[in-house]
């Protein structure tokens, strides 16, 4: 028996918009509103408007908050200074990756609160196992997913659009970082996080103010070219600015190791955490001899590679692509793939793309496509 999809708090004005909606992790989600290209150049060279409510947040209280967190998380979330966040992960015993996760750390010293923002999909499953690990603990962890509507202005633009609607201090507000704020009358957190590898900002408010702030962003946004998004251009997006999606570069058979994300796991942080002893071992085994290599492909010729594609050289499969799609900045189709060490090389030669039979050729390059210029 299926369930009817969830409907964020925005459900009917993107109806009224005339977005092509998705069922996505569970929800009801606008694709596009018109065309996915306008809308991801919009984003690279003006603003988009996007609705996130899709995304997980739980929060985590009390004394040993910072420790649980610690222990449950690949991070050493006690170094988050106040009004900063953190992307991290939170792996299986055996170092698997279970989701990848921003950590906003709230609230004054004595008392620190975190909200632990976790993808759609994968929701209930983070839930559960922090509420699994936090025993012995002096903290709590609360499903605050109904608790907030998420919206994200995205773009050059958008700090000149944010500074319509708010009096907070946004010069002063870092990347990864967050404050409390209120926006066009709406209290907010505000946080200067994205998954478009553009400036931008994600304003977590409680859902029934969700539609005020929209209209109100969509007002300010006007004069400077936003646009309502979806999620298609999110996708294009955030795979020219080589940031990995779960399912498809992160999944539970692979360590952060693999995914060439190691950085996120502290060692040297107080205290056992969930998955040390399998990510030490992954961790050496990256040094040595790492068996693949997430990089990145351009093509040569018109053709789109999709997920789950071979990736080819001397007639041999020499690895998989993990994420494909037309690249409206670079005006080619990109994939980033998992391939064999020796080929990992950027100009590396004779690499291709099984497509439904036919080897394409592809340009192994570094990843990110694109980085903006700051």
């Amino acid at each position: 028996m299926s369930t009817a999809p969830r409907l964020t708090a925005l459900d009917a004005l993107h109806r009224s918009l005339g977005a092509t909606m998705t069922d996505f992790a569970g929800w009801d989600m606008p694709l596009r509103y018109a065309s996915e290209r306008d809308e991801h150049n919009a984003v690279r060279t003006r603003a988009g408007l996007f609705d996130l409510s899709h995304m997980g947040e739980i929060t985590v209280t009390g004394p040993e908050a910072a420790a649980f967190l610690s222990y449950a998380l690949v991070g050493n979330i006690a170094t988050v200074g106040n009004g900063r966040a953190r992307y991290t992960m939170i792996v299986q015993e055996d170092g698997g990756i279970v989701d990848d996760l921003i950590v906003y750390r709230l609230g004054e010293t004595e008392a620190p609160e975190y909200l632990v923002v976790a993808n759609a999909g994968n929701a209930q499953i983070v839930l559960d196992a922090l509420t699994a690990r936090v025993g012995g603990f002096d903290a709590e962890v609360r499903d605050d997913r109904d608790a907030y509507a998420l919206l994200a202005v995205q773009g050059p633009e958008s700090p000149a659009i944010m500074k319509a609607v708010t009096d907070a201090d946004l010069d002063g507000l870092k990347y990864y970082a967050g404050l409390p704020g209120t926006v066009a009358g709406v209290p907010a957190l505000i946080a200067r996080t994205g998954y478009t590898g553009e400036d931008g900002f994600e304003l977590f408010v409680a859902p029934e103010h969700a539609e005020q702030l929209w209209r109100a962003l969509t007002e300010a946004g006007a004069p400077h070219g936003l646009i309502p998004c979806g999620l298609s251009c999110r996708d294009t997006l955030r795979l020219e600015a080589g940031m990995p999606l779960y399912g498809h570069e992160l999944t539970t058979a692979l360590t952060p190791f693999d995914a060439g994300l190691g950085r996120v796991v502290k060692f040297e942080k107080e205290g056992d955490f969930v998955g040390r002893e399998a990510l030490t071992a992954a961790a050496e085994r990256a040094e040595s001899a790492p068996p693949r290599k997430l990089v990145g492909l351009i093509a040569e010729g018109r053709r789109v590679p999709r997920a789950g594609f071979p990736v080819v050289a001397d007639g041999k499969v020499i690895g998989e692509v993990t994420s494909g799609a037309p690249s409206p900045t670079l005006g080619k189709p990109i994939a980033m793939a998992y391939v064999d060490a020796a080929f990992a090389a950027p100009g590396t030669e004779g690499v291709g793309v099984d497509i439904r039979g036919t080897h394409e050729p592809y340009e192994v390059v570094a990843l990110p496509f694109y980085k903006r210029q700051k």
